[in-house]
């Protein structure tokens, strides 16, 4: 058969289908080829497993061009029996195994924008689990110079398709990577054995540089002094400007500097006592190797807060702080929505969307809709069960730490938040960690940059920073306040006695929701001076509040034809409302006039909510409860 290549000006007649030449051209001519990745992510599958088939002969038409595999794009996938989707990289943040063993979400684009904008030195800010490590070792494995080439790992993703500017930058350069995320000791000499051993295992990793010429003797002591561990103790901060400087001279090519979560340890060293140490460290050994460093080609770092008011980054003026706050680079870390739905439509749960919504977005990454990537894939392979998959991923430590010491005012602007309503503050993404618990207006900014608050609406104001209206994202964070912050609170607000109430409330048991109540009081009470009708108001609203997933908590609001203490309204139809008036008798009772007259009190109660009317606008049941507190006694009156 005559087959005709465009521009050749030749004509090839092929008599058998079984010559080699004929199966080259016809590659060339009549058929469309994709990567193994490529088939991988049509399929379901992992790109090792595709690998494999093809290297077994299992797949029609599959051939090897260099190290990466071509199989024809219409191939009708017959082969294994295996379940269809590849497994979901939960706490995967290797870029090679996620990209060959488990489903990818494609972020290799962060590499063209780093090529583009080229910032030489630049620190992404995002709370944990947002995808940093795993971004960071994606660009280790992508301009890394390595023996055996990693470019087969690119083929098929979104950097590759950018063409020869950018592949042409693969396995080009040293890379200098550490990762302090697993710094977390309760003491400074712990902390710094381990940072000298994060050190120490980087220069191991780079010991071929001893072989080169352009090495020196007096750099290969320096060198071995730091791997065996004899280097003096004053020249530890200098290692990662010497490492940068050798790797150069060996490589004949500037480095790249990689450091994962580089605040862990000053996060460690501000709850345990022994921040200053940590920051001098850390500042002398980062500004060494980042700052006016001729040897550097660009360094990335990660982490949750800037620390820029201890002077880490002093006089690094090339430095680019990529917080939540700015546009580029915001739909790299986490997942966007349109990644979210091709997720759920390849799991088979297209149509949990808006549950994943309610549960897991609300965060807004510069002007990018953000899901949290942890929970989403949590989510889905736990077969679509809503939860708080985040919380358990790391130490809230800070926050409970400046709730337990805020005043009333914070804590009630927080209760605010949990409530539903929103926060407008001034935010600082130079916030350091004394000044969180020092520095009201610094809490705000914290939860923000912790993924704690979401930016809602934004202005911003003359020194750069943000005026900005701040509320909780989602479900699922709304969990975390209620379960591992505000329970910090206050040791006397259990898990346990909020389940009570809630049973005995939402179960109409006046009697076991009076009982709860008396408990309560008993233990609780003296530590109060005083118990003012306000204290009794403030313990049936934190009780109420742990409520908010299905109602609207109010208080002390106009309607009808008065202001009303606390009233619950359902969100849906099915559940009842609930009015509640408290009143506080301050006279001194003997123990036989207790009940009676707190009875009376309650009954006035329940008649002053329908002589009021507070329940005029709300739609459905209606459940009027009168509380009536004397000291440490009450009674609980429902109609």
């Amino acid at each position: 058969m005559p087959i005709f290549i465009a521009g050749s000006g030749k004509c090839f007649h092929l008599e058998t289908s079984h010559s080699p030449f004929y199966n080259v051209l016809k590659r060339s001519v009549t058929m469309t080829y994709i990567t193994s990745l490529e088939m991988a992510n049509k399929i379901g599958k992992t790109k090792r497993w595709v690998n494999d088939c093809c290297a077994k002969g299992l797949v029609q038409g599959a051939y090897k061009e260099g190290n990466r595999w071509l199989i024809p794009a219409d191939t009708r996938w017959k082969v294994g029996s295996e379940n269809r989707y590849a497994p979901l990289p939960i706490g995967v943040s290797n870029f090679e195994l996620a990209i060959s063993d488990y489903y990818y979400v494609d972020k290799t684009a962060l590499i063209k924008d780093v090529i583009d904008y080229r910032p030489q030195v630049a620190l992404f800010l995002r709370p944990r689990r947002f995808g940093k490590s795993l971004n960071l070792d994606m660009l280790k494995t992508f301009f890394e110079k390595n023996a055996d080439s990693k470019a087969d790992l690119f083929s098929g993703t979104n950097i590759w398709r950018q063409g020869s500017k950018y592949t042409n930058e693969q396995g080009k350069y040293p890379v200098i990577y550490f990762t302090f995320k697993d710094i977390k000791f309760s003491n400074w000499d712990e902390t710094l054995i381990n940072l000298k051993n994060t050190i120490q295992l980087e220069y191991r990793r780079h010991s071929n540089i001893l072989e080169s010429p352009n090495i020196q003797q007096i750099d290969k002591d320096f060198f071995s002094s730091v791997v065996d561990g004899t280097l003096n103790s004053a020249l530890w901060v200098t290692t990662l400007s010497r490492l940068s400087e050798m790797l150069h001279l060996a490589e004949e090519e500037s480095v790249f500097i990689l450091i994962d979560e580089y605040d862990t340890p000053i996060q460690q060293g501000h709850t345990n006592g022994f921040y200053d140490e940590v920051v001098a460290f850390m500042r002398n050994l980062l500004s060494g190797g980042l700052k006016d460093n001729p040897h550097l080609h660009m360094a990335f770092l990660t982490g949750i807060l800037r620390v820029a008011k201890e002077s880490i980054f002093s006089g690094l003026n090339n430095l680019y702080v990529s917080s939540v706050l700015e546009k580029r680079y915001s739909e790299f870390f986490g997942f966007t929505e349109s990644e979210v739905k091709k997720i759920l439509n390849d799991y088979g749960c297209g149509n949990k969307l808006t549950e994943i919504k309610n549960w897991f977005d609300g965060y807004k990454f510069g002007d990018t809709e953000i899901y949290n990537p942890w929970s989403v894939l949590n989510y889905v392979d736990a077969e679509c069960i809503p939860k708080a998959y985040w919380q358990s991923t790391g130490s809230n430590d800070v926050i409970g730490e400046l709730l337990s010491k805020g005043d009333t005012k914070l804590l009630d602007e927080v209760r605010g938040l949990l409530l539903g309503g929103s926060k407008k503050a001034y935010v600082d993404t130079a916030v350091i960690y004394p000044e969180v618990i020092k520095n009201p207006s610094s809490v705000f900014s914290f939860l923000l940059m912790g993924g704690y608050l979401t930016i809602e609406q934004s202005e911003t104001m003359f020194d750069g920073n943000m005026m900005c209206e701040l509320k909780i994202p989602n479900k699922e964070i709304q969990l975390v306040y209620e379960k591992e912050i505000l329970s910090r609170q206050d040791s006397m607000m259990t898990q346990d006695r909020a389940i009570a109430f809630q049973t005995a409330l939402m179960t109409g048991d006046a009697i076991e929701l009076q009982n709860v109540l008396q408990s309560f009081l008993k233990e609780t009470i003296s530590y109060y001076d005083a118990a003012a009708e306000g204290f009794y108001h403030g313990l049936i609203l934190g009780l109420s509040a742990t409520l908010y997933r299905y109602y609207e908590i109010q208080s002390n609001r106009e309607a009808g034809n008065g202001r009303f203490d606390i009233r619950l309204k359902a969100r849906d139809t099915i559940n009842p409302n609930f009015i509640i008036e408290v009143k506080s008798v301050k006279d001194e009772l003997p123990e036989t006039k207790i009940k009676d007259k707190l009875t009376a009190c309650a009954e006035q109660a329940v008649l002053q909510i329908d002589a009021k009317d507070y329940a005029m606008d709300l739609q459905g049941e209606v459940r009027k409860i009168g509380v009536a507190f004397w000291k440490k006694n009450c009674v609980v009156i429902s109609k």
